[in-house]
């Protein structure tokens, strides 16, 4: 049996008899640390991206890929500037539709010859020949709402309730966009289409049913006519949309560690959908051992009664130095159970943070706003809620202390541990939890920040 049939299994929901599990390691611009080539430079040359994709294949073993994970791909050929790193993929920085509230016309749909897309095309053809045979390609594209948010920024969250009717246009062309890159991958050779979306996590279920079901449901639809699986990633705790995205007919729906994996599983088998998740990338896969990555997913595999419908993966895009041999620990893990189960028997997952010394919350002389992310500059999600309180701290310049942190250090992991930051990202205002996966208008930062001012003065 080809390596990827255990995945297709899977995918098509046939009843799990035992054994390993699909393996599905996210290896985005990791890929380049594992040829000595920066974030940037696999994203920017076709020869150092495929050499890189091709050696994660060799050395992580996979039944599944992605070829590329960079949610801005799309944002860069529509106007938006980015912001580039050695050692993660770029950020938005600007945003083209933030002063005038309209909807790009169909000719700005990306073309195959436009921006980067080049690159990654070709790549995806030359990677489908090279490891096809045994490997299951994930074409990852930026999703709707997330590719409305580069494009509109923060206001978007405003215009869900102040002009509802535009939202579901640029919804609509966001969508239109989605097709058309689905349309290039699958013409490369993708055999799964994902679209990533993190700004799920940071909306309402009303707002998801209102303004997102529907675009997702013609997308899916989309992918299934042309004969492809698909995938719905979402970053952050999108629990209150599990079952959202369950009903847009989806064949998989991958989350991160902000989920409890096993409550979604119920939801998920209720609609036969696979569910991938949910390594934790920093405090397992960056920051932990070979034990510590065997151990936990040891202890995931045998957390889950009926494995149908599983696939093991890294919650999101793994960090860029992620130690090669924790993966391939966890490969190992997913591949050998039974053989894992006795290494680790007595082994204790390890604790790798360092204690901070935090605020004295009490005796602040101003309000403190700490914003907490997996990391800003990466991760969508934690972007746009640090774009929020950023727009805000203008009019209150010298008034409010303010700091923001990721969820990549020891320290930092030891910092959200002892306040007890249990979702990223989130938002605290001295010292006390006000904003957890969901991006706070201006409103509602305006009348927290007045209740900190006035706590402060009692």
């Amino acid at each position: 049996m080809a390596n990827k049939e255990l995945l297709i299994k899977t995918l098509k929901h046939e009843k799990f008899t035992g054994g390993p599990v699909p393996w599905v390691p996210f290896a985005g611009v990791h890929a380049g640390k594992l040829t000595g080539y920066t974030a940037t430079e696999v994203l920017k040359d076709e020869e150092k991206l495929f050499k890189s994709v091709l050696e994660v294949n060799r050395i992580y073993k996979p039944q599944g890929q992605p070829v590329v994970f960079d949610l801005q791909l799309e944002a860069e050929i529509l106007g938006c500037e980015l912001v580039w790193a050695d050692d993660s993929p770029p950020s938005v920085r600007s945003h083209p539709l933030e002063d005038e509230a309209i909807v790009p016309c169909d000719c700005k749909i990306p073309r195959e010859t436009d921006g980067r897309l080049p690159i990654v095309l070709n790549v995806m053809r030359r990677l489908k020949a090279e490891v096809g045979q045994d490997t299951l390609l994930y074409g990852l594209l930026c999703g709707p709402f997330t590719l409305a948010s580069h494009l509109r920024g923060t206001d978007l969250f405003m215009d869900m309730y102040d002009d509802e009717d535009y939202v579901h246009r640029l919804l609509a062309f966001c969508t239109r966009v989605a097709k058309r890159l689905a349309d290039y991958y699958l013409e490369a050779g993708m055999d799964v289409i994902a679209p990533v979306d993190p700004m799920i996590s940071q909306i309402s279920a009303d707002h998801f049913a209102d303004f997102v079901q529907g675009p997702y449901t013609e997308l899916f639809d989309h992918i299934r006519a042309k004969g492809a699986y698909s995938a719905f990633f979402v970053c952050g705790d999108a629990t209150r949309n599990i079952e959202g995205m369950c009903n847009t007919g989806c064949d998989s729906l991958h989350v991160d560690e902000n989920v409890d994996l096993l409550a979604a599983k119920r939801i998920t088998d209720a609609y036969n959908v696979a569910l991938g998740g949910n390594i934790p990338l920093t405090t397992v896969m960056l920051t932990g051992n070979q034990q510590d990555n065997m151990k936990y997913v040891l202890d995931l595999y045998d957390s889950i009664a009926d494995k149908t419908n599983f696939i093991l993966a890294p919650g999101c895009d793994m960090p860029y130095d992620t130690p090669v041999e924790n993966t391939i620990a966890a490969y190992i893990a997913a591949s050998e159970p039974d053989k894992v189960r006795e290494m680790v028997a007595n082994y204790t997952l390890s604790d790798h943070s360092v204690a901070v010394e935090l605020p004295d919350y009490a005796s602040l002389k101003k309000p403190l706003i700490e914003i907490f992310t997996l990391d800003w500059a990466t991760c969508a999600a934690c972007t746009y809620m640090k774009y929020a309180v950023d727009a805000v701290m203008k009019d209150f310049a010298g008034k409010v202390d303010y700091e923001v942190y990721k969820y990549i250090t020891p320290e930092e992991v030891g910092r959200m541990k002892q306040l007890g930051v249990k979702n990223l990202p989130s938002t605290y205002i001295n010292g006390k939890l006000k904003f957890s996966s969901i991006t706070p208008s201006r409103k509602d930062l305006e009348e927290a920040l007045e209740q900190a001012f006035n706590e402060i003065k009692a």
